[in-house]
């Protein structure tokens, strides 16, 4: 089956039996024409979606920081970030003790 066909009941039943549903308020004919596409794209161009997923959740969680800690200079921040991302043991002894400051 190509990218541009349109799926059939029994693609589908294959899709959903290999896969299962991954979201609940997406037409079933969508979401397998979504997963066709993933696969079909380039190496290069799923690790560029990689990437802009890990930008937009490291942006996230910096937000959520800024909320938590107001008072929290940039550096105190993204310490704090490195607390999320590798666990406090580790961020402590790449980075150092968290001086807080908030």
């Amino acid at each position: 089956m190509g990218l541009n066909s349109i799926p059939t009941r029994t693609s589908l039943l294959c899709y959903t039996e290999s896969m299962g549903v991954l979201y609940s308020d997406t037409d079933p004919e969508m979401e397998a024409l979504q997963v066709r596409l993933l696969r079909g794209a380039p190496a290069w161009r799923k690790m560029e979606m990689l990437a802009q997923l890990n930008a937009s959740a490291r942006l996230l969680a910096l937000s959520g920081l800024r909320q938590r800690y107001p008072k929290a200079g940039e550096q105190e921040l993204r310490r704090r970030l490195a607390d999320l991302l590798l666990g406090e043991d580790l961020a402590g002894k790449v980075y150092g003790e968290l001086n807080d400051a908030s």
